[in-house]
């Protein structure tokens, strides 16, 4: 029986390691066709290794008249970054990571060349925050990065342990936009500012979609009539917990219930028809787990 249990936990886990994998390399895809297709061709520094190997290119043609390719730059300033991540948060930590910034490399290396919306910067910003954002955000389900600014963030922050480590990849990735902006120019930064502000709205969707929920709690003197309609009618837990009135020092029921957006109205009519003067609170909730909701935890 115990050896049954020890082989379907390591069938389990090989499942996730093999989802996972194909999720790092269509993400870590997604992103460099951003960088080599639509950033790069743009001079738009959005940030990251990515954005300063796209000003290394620009600056080596322009004062040696040979560009150092996307994927070489990539490659230089990442190892030792992964080196000092290797040292403060050992290999495991950083082994998916490592898988994503090799497979970047090489597609760097191996992608043709190609121009997509050279004449039109508002598409390049639009489509490339959106791609740049679907890969990042796949990534980042998977349990990986491409490396750069968001694992030197992490590292730094083992020494800097007063600065947020969202702040201290704020902080580098705003460097590399203020290298940008003196070398492409101030027109092409701006657009790069909208591009991150869609790649943030694409990677928070991915990211959180299916774990966002509402929160309905509930003060009614008929408490019972409420949550059985709850229970029958929209088929969604609900928790009863005990709660005083300090002004009037009555216990009452108090009805807890987490949903989505759209069983809302309906919990509204059902209060309404059973309690007009009842107390009503409707919240959002960033992440619901469980039954009805996100069911794997991963």
């Amino acid at each position: 029986m115990e050896e049954q249990k020890k082989l379907k936990m390591t069938k389990k886990r090989f499942m996730v390691y093999f989802r996972d994998f194909w999720i790092i390399i269509l993400g870590t895809t997604i992103v460099s066709f951003a960088v080599k297709y639509i950033f790069d061709p743009a001079g738009m520094v959005t940030g990251g290794v990515s954005g300063l190997a796209i000003v290394i290119k620009y600056v080596s043609k322009m004062m040696f008249g040979h560009e150092v390719p996307l994927w070489v730059s990539n490659l230089v300033l990442n190892i030792p970054i992964f080196l000092f991540a290797w040292k403060t948060e050992g290999w495991k930590r950083i082994m998916r990571t490592g898988l994503a910034f090799t497979v970047m490399t090489a597609e760097l290396y191996i992608f043709p060349d190609y121009v997509f919306f050279q004449d039109n910067p508002l598409l390049t910003a639009v489509y490339g925050g959106i791609c740049f954002g679907a890969g990042t955000g796949l990534m980042l389900l998977a349990k990986a990065t491409t490396g750069g600014t968001d694992m030197l963030g992490n590292s730094l922050a083992k020494y800097l342990r007063h600065v947020p480590v969202g702040r201290l990849i704020e902080y580098l990735d705003g460097a590399v936009v203020v290298v940008g902006a003196f070398v492409f120019g101030l027109e092409e930064t701006l657009y790069a500012i909208i591009s991150v502000f869609i790649m943030g709205r694409v990677i928070d969707y991915i990211v959180d979609h299916g774990k966002k929920a509402k929160m309905a709690i509930i003060i009614s003197s008929h408490p019972d009539e409420i949550k059985n309609q709850i229970l029958q009618q929209l088929d969604r837990g609900v928790t009863s917990l005990t709660g005083t009135g300090e002004y009037t020092g009555k216990q009452r029921k108090v009805l807890f219930c987490v949903c989505t957006q759209r069983d809302v109205p309906m919990i509204k009519d059902i209060v309404k028809e059973y309690d007009k003067k009842a107390f009503f609170i409707v919240g959002s909730v960033s992440e619901a787990m469980g039954e009805g909701f996100v069911e794997k935890w991963f």
